[in-house]
């Protein structure tokens, strides 16, 4: 698994950056789902790692680690939050959203927690541990 893990970890990552993307597409084009704020500010920060991750994975640049990071962190701080104003009533009371779609409404949801900032909160989370195992896996390369 060591082994797997180290010489693909990029493209792994950028296999869910792929999914993240292509179901926020569909939700939006194809469900009709008008995103909120919040949500525009995650696909800002997954669209770029489909250029990002594939480049690193076709070049195997390790490098590219340093640059997809930050998009992968703070995309899920932001996710996270956004998914904190839909399932924490306070938190949403504290800034709420006042143009567009509220960022508390939940267009989705499934088993009761998982819900649309849920999914991309969870697929940076897998992007963001994917890079930190590779990066620290090949350190000894």
């Amino acid at each position: 698994m060591r082994s797997f893990l180290k010489y693909n970890y990029l493209y792994l990552s950028w296999v869910v950056s792929l999914v993240a993307t292509g179901g926020s597409l569909f939700l939006s084009e194809v469900m009709h789902f008008n995103p909120c704020n919040l949500c525009w500010y995650q696909r800002i920060l997954m669209y770029p790692l489909i250029y990002l991750l594939g480049r690193g994975a076709l070049k195997q640049d390790n490098k590219i680690v340093g640059y997809a990071m930050p998009f992968s962190i703070l995309g899920f701080f932001i996710a996270l939050y956004h998914y904190g104003k839909q399932k924490l009533p306070w938190i949403d009371q504290i800034a709420p959203c006042k143009v567009g779609i509220p960022c508390s409404t939940k267009q989705l949801e499934f088993f009761g927690f998982i819900t649309i900032p849920f999914m991309s909160m969870v697929a940076f989370l897998i992007i963001s541990v994917l890079l930190i195992i590779g990066s620290r896996l090949n350190k000894n390369r």
